[in-house]
């Protein structure tokens, strides 16, 4: 796997109502955090020039925008992401989305695809409910495979994926894909509305490249403290 830093592995989720209170996260955390995603409560209030500035002073950033749209659309819409200079970019894995959204990468080697396998708070309940089916029919960790494999094979850099499927798409996937984890939960951290959760350590082990945590940091007492914590037991492994 790429060598990655531990301040580049931890991926701070800024899920903050304003821009004002994100620039102040991120100033407060300093140099705990390299890398910030930014998603849809901060893309309608400027989110996009925010990630500009994060850019400008060195971060990395991780818009987690989810396109899903008919391929013309989404390809137009990566091209446009591309201008604000983002290092990963999310698109849901359906076939069409993923073709699109390589075309609109185009060359740029900075800009890595991640395609969405399940969404972490989903069940298999709740995808029964979306298919028709029954829950018992419903085999999540398959349909996560599944759905990985044909990401990969048209030309995405990566998943997201819960870090319970982790492990298994490590090895299915090889050592070069990149595996974005969310749903990470420090050690006494409650698991809010996340259902398939798991330990900076666990996760990492499972073979996730890199981990998306928010509410652990982000509504802690002290914030740059329990980001130091979290990139120390990385820097451990």
């Amino acid at each position: 796997m790429t060598h990655f830093s531990a301040e580049d592995r931890l991926i701070v989720a800024l899920d903050l109502p304003t821009i004002e209170e994100a620039e102040a996260l991120v100033l407060a955390l300093g140099p705990h955090v390299g890398f910030y995603k930014i998603g849809y409560q901060l893309t309608p209030l400027g989110g996009f020039d925010f990630a500009r500035r994060l850019k400008a002073v060195g971060k990395k950033v991780f818009l987690d925008l989810k396109f899903h749209d008919i391929g013309a659309t989404v390809e137009k819409g990566v091209r446009s992401v591309r201008d604000t200079g983002a290092d990963f970019l999310t698109v849901h894995a359906t076939p069409t989305v993923v073709r699109a959204a390589v075309d609109g990468r185009g060359d740029d080697k900075n800009l890595k695809i991640l395609a969405v396998t399940v969404l972490t708070d989903q069940s298999p309940a709740d995808l029964a409910a979306s298919f028709g089916a029954g829950a018992d029919d419903i085999d999540l960790p398959a349909i996560v495979a599944a759905r990985a494999k044909m990401a990969i094979e048209l030309g995405a850099d990566g998943v997201v994926a819960s870090p319970l499927e982790a492990a298994d798409l490590r090895k299915q996937l090889g050592r070069e894909a990149l595996i974005v984890t969310p749903g990470v939960r420090p050690a006494g951290a409650g698991r809010d509305d996340q259902k398939r959760t798991a330990s900076p350590t666990d996760a990492l082990g499972n073979g996730a490249s890199h981990l998306v945590v928010g509410r652990p940091i982000t509504a802690a007492p002290d914030p740059a403290a329990a980001a130091a914590a979290i990139t120390a037991e990385i820097s451990r492994l």
